[in-house]
Formats: structure tokens, C-alpha cells, sequence
């Protein structure tokens, strides 16, 4: 599973609409990625997991409440080749070893979820800083899978998307029938429900 993928496929789109041929797959690819994006947006976050670990940067923070040092990381769920380390200096050199002692939700792996913050005891032998950038994490980041309420989300969003061809105005429907329906600036209220519980309060920056 690549970083940033699709959430459906144009098979599984396909037959959500209830379409029996192949000539609009083009079309319905477009729907997928965009509604795939569209979530990630939404989310703050994305769902899928980079192919190797990579080294990401970020910025730590004092927390008063807890008094540690916590730092922010993007969606981490495979720990095996996670590393830590600190610009101690200032100099860009990531010498100093972290030893991480926590990572946080506690139980986020047991739930299907990722970690989203590394957590460093005051009692660490190196103790970070609010440097911007001053704590590299070598890991594999993302998601082990797509949940299943983000891949209903995306192919209810890209059904949406799909109608907005034949309602160019933003109005899908009929009023005379009862039936109109103003298609939004914003993901389908049944898709917003189904993504609540997986959003983050904000992206990660450095």
C-alpha cells in the first residue's frame, strides 16, 4: 500500500454506482482519487504507508500538563526500524540518541490505529528543544491498512462527484419530485459522519 493511495478501486466504484461497462473507468478513476484526496483533507491525515522507513523532521514541544517533552509525528503503526535522534547542537547533525519512552495513544495499535506523538521521560540523558526541525524520526510511517469506513467514505464522495457531471449548477435532482439535492463545497454529510472519528486536529509540520 503506497503513501497517499487511492481508497477504492474503479472495480469497486464501478459496482457501488451500479455500472455494468468499462466506458467511463477513466472517469471513475478521477472520482476515486479525488474523493481519496478530498478525505485526506478532511482528516488532516492519509492512509496509506511509505514503502521503506524514511527520515521525517519535526518540531518537539514542552507539554506543561504532562512535563515532558512530546513531539508531534505523522501516523507511525510499524515501530521496528524506528529511530530517534536530536540537533542537540543546533548544527544539523542529529547526533544525540533519543531513547523515546512512550508513544502516544498507548493502546492505538491495539485499536487499528497509528501512534502520533513520541513522548521523552524528563529523565532522559538528552533532553530536546523547541528548535524548529530538531528531532529526526527514522520509521516507516503510515497506516498497516485502509479502514473500512474510510474506503465506504471514498466511494460514497466519488459517487458524488460522479452525479456533479450531469449537474453542472451544484444541483442534483428534481425539485418537482421532491428529490434536489445541492451538492456542497464540502464531502457529503454521511461521509463527514464516517470520517469524525479518524480526524486529527491539525496536519504535522517541522
Amino acid at each position: 500500500m503506497p503513501w497517499e493511495p487511492d481508497y477504492a478501486t474503479v472495480e469497486e466504484l464501478r459496482a457501488y454506482v451500479r455500472v455494468l461497462d468499462e466506458d467511463d473507468d477513466a472517469q471513475l478513476a478521477l472520482a476515486v482519487t479525488t474523493a481519496s484526496r478530498a478525505i485526506d483533507r478532511t482528516c488532516r491525515r492519509q492512509f496509506g504507508k511509505v514503502a521503506e522507513a524514511e527520515d521525517r523532521y519535526y518540531t518537539a514541544r514542552w507539554d506543561h500538563a504532562r512535563q515532558r517533552w512530546v513531539v508531534p509525528i505523522d501516523d507511525l503503526a510499524d515501530t521496528a526500524e524506528m529511530a530517534v535522534e536530536f540537533d542537540e547542537n543546533g548544527d544539523g547533525s542529529y547526533s544525540s540518541t533519543v531513547a523515546v519512552v512512550g508513544l502516544r495513544p498507548v493502546n492505538a495499535v491495539a485499536n487499528g490505529r497509528p501512534y502520533e506523538e513520541l513522548v521523552v521521560h524528563p529523565s532522559n540523558e538528552v533532553q530536546l528543544s523547541e528548535l524548529e526541525a530538531g528531532v529526526r524520526v527514522h520509521a516507516q510511517f503510515g497506516w498497516t491498512a485502509v479502514p473500512t469506513a474510510i474506503k465506504q467514505a471514498c466511494l460514497l464522495q466519488a459517487s458524488r462527484l460522479l452525479a456533479r457531471r450531469d449537474s453542472p449548477y451544484g444541483v442534483a435532482g428534481s425539485p418537482e419530485a421532491g428529490s434536489e439535492v445541492r451538492l456542497l463545497a464540502r464531502v457529503d454529510p454521511d461521509v463527514e459522519v464516517a470520517l469524525a472519528p479518524y480526524k486529527r486536529s491539525r496536519w504535522v509540520f517541522a
